[in-house]
C-alpha cells in the first residue's frame, strides 16, 4: 500500500513523496539529489545523513495536510 511520506532536514519540510515504506522513500528522495548508496550513512529505519545534512522521513497524516486551503 502506497502512502505519503514527508522528508525533512532538521525542522525543514524538504520534499514530499509517495512510497510503499519511508526506508524506500527516503533512498528514492536522496538518489533524485544525486547521492550515491555507498555516501549514505543509515541512522535507522527512518533516517540517514548525507554530506553533513540529516534525513528524517515521517509518515504524512492526511487530516492534517496543510498544503490546501
Amino acid at each position: 500500500m502506497v502512502k505519503t511520506f514527508e522528508i525533512r532536514s532538521g525542522r525543514h519540510a524538504v520534499a514530499r513523496t509517495e512510497a510503499t515504506s519511508a526506508p524506500e522513500a527516503l533512498s528514492d528522495y536522496l538518489r533524485g539529489l544525486g547521492c550515491r548508496e555507498a555516501e549514505v550513512v543509515r541512522m535507522g529505519a527512518s533516517s540517514a545523513a548525507w554530506r553533513g545534512a540529516i534525513y528524517r522521513v515521517v509518515p504524512l497524516d492526511e487530516s492534517r495536510d496543510t498544503r490546501a486551503a
